[in-house]
């Protein structure tokens, strides 16, 4: 529910980072129709992002949100800034990856740009993040 009324401030975030010019990179949580039976779904048994179902598609507001948007060259990555759902799996696992692939790279998460499976994870992840030097705005 924190996501769904939340869709139309991040598809509004990201049009405006769009139009500034910066890289923006969209993911997509993809599972197979066996979900249930994979590593993750035995620990999180509610089918979602099922490759190719309604629950798959990124949200209206954000389907052309990056048309015609791409900027020409990238010199130097000096922040990344990084939001969407859910905030205590994808965010956080995103965040953390880059960390270590960026480890000088100022990193920006944009909490009103966030939710998490319930507000108390998305508050848990937000605190992890900032115990590991992220920048919570």
């Amino acid at each position: 529910p924190q996501a769904q009324a939340n869709v139309a401030h991040l598809a509004e975030t990201v049009k405006a980072h769009a139009r500034a010019g910066h890289w923006l990179f969209l993911t997509r949580d993809t599972h197979p129709d066996n979900y249930l039976a994979t590593r993750e779904g035995r620990h999180l048994p509610v089918e979602h992002c099922i490759e190719g179902e309604d629950g798959w598609n990124f949200a209206p507001e954000l389907e052309n949100a990056l048309d015609g948007t791409e900027p020409k060259a990238v010199d130097d990555i000096e922040k990344i800034v990084i939001y969407g759902y859910c905030t205590d799996i994808c965010v956080i696992s995103n965040a953390m990856v880059l960390r270590a692939a960026f480890p000088e790279t100022e990193i920006e998460i944009l909490s009103d740009c966030c939710a998490g499976v319930t507000p108390e994870s998305h508050q848990t992840a937000l605190d992890a993040m900032r115990a590991c030097q992220f920048t919570i705005v």
